[in-house]
């Protein structure tokens, strides 16, 4: 990683080659066998079902913002390949509301009035914690479009639904929980985001996608190209698209497996399924590694596969 997200350092996983193309495996390494076995799940499917026809040819992104300074935040935001919309995050274990006020601010002034601010808190705050924070960095983006994942639970989110007027976006809420469709259930949320590895694959975020009944972000989990393209694969063919999406993050890494990295362009990512390049392909795995992920298969075979 070009700067510490998500708490990682380095980002890890496996790439297979199926009937359909290439795959992507790369649970995080905090996640168990049972919260990974999803991951296996989407890869399997992918690599033998064709994704669904596109129906348009470019899928507009944002820009992600780590919990940096607010002079890295306007750079990135400035380097951002045209996107108009950031994703800023927020609530970093160490810093300050103080600190995230700045970042929120610095990215308003990169983007200038007529760019789209969203922030993501990763479940790090209580209700009260939220609403007065989010009042605060509502103030400093001169309007948020949503927060999301403000809060760990799906009850704490409608909570805080009710109270706030910043809009609501629910992330860990839908692909962590045994039952996704609970956010509209409890009207949680205004936006449902949905990652294709945790979600089971392109297919099954489809079908998600189609029965929650909210807007619709699709985001990524820190993938490389492959993995990337299979989130740009389900947002090319959602009916309806009203907000960027969260696919902009290949930049995050220092390098990517294939020749033509999956980078925004006048802000939007290009509908293809790209392969790793014959000289990443060429490159031995360190052997530990690749001894480490065999273990991890192992346990992910013996997991039952999620319904949902």
């Amino acid at each position: 990683m070009r700067t510490r997200f998500r708490g990682i350092t380095v980002r890890e996983g496996l790439l297979a080659q199926g009937e359909t193309g290439w795959v992507e495996l790369s649970p995080f390494w905090d996640y168990d066998e049972v919260a990974s076995r999803p991951w296996y799940d989407a890869a399997v499917a992918d690599a033998v079902r064709p994704w669904p026809t596109p129906l348009r040819d470019t899928v507009p992104v944002n820009c992600t913002v780590p919990a940096v300074g607010p002079e890295a935040a306007q750079a990135i935001v400035r380097g951002g390949h045209g996107c108009r919309t950031a994703k800023v995050k927020v609530a970093e274990p160490g810093q300050t509301l103080t600190d995230d006020e700045a970042r929120v601010a610095a990215v308003r002034d990169a983007l200038g009035p007529g760019g789209a601010v969203r922030v993501d808190a990763n479940g790090a705050w209580s209700v009260d914690e939220a609403y007065a924070a989010l009042a605060v960095l509502d103030r400093a983006a001169g309007g948020l479009e949503y927060a999301e994942q403000p809060c760990p639970t799906v009850e704490e989110l409608a909570a805080l639904r009710r109270r706030t007027h910043v809009p609501i976006a629910a992330d860990e809420s839908i692909r962590r929980s045994e039952d996704p469709y609970r956010v509209a259930e409890l009207e949680a949320a205004d936006v449902a985001v949905l990652k294709v590895q945790p979600l089971g694959g392109v297919a099954a975020c489809l079908e998600i996608a189609e029965r929650i009944g909210l807007p619709v972000v699709v985001s990524s989990a820190l993938e490389t190209s492959v993995g990337i393209a299979a989130g740009v694969a389900l947002a090319a063919a959602l009916p309806d698209l009203p907000y960027a999406c969260g696919l902009g993050t290949v930049s995050l890494l220092e390098r990517d497996v294939v020749d033509e990295p999956l980078l925004p362009r006048g802000g939007a990512l290009p509908v293809v399924r790209p392969g790793p390049s014959a000289a990443f392909l060429a490159t031995e795995p360190d052997p530990d590694l690749a001894a480490r992920w065999a273990v991890r298969l192992d346990e992910l075979r013996a997991v039952p596969a999620v319904g949902r």
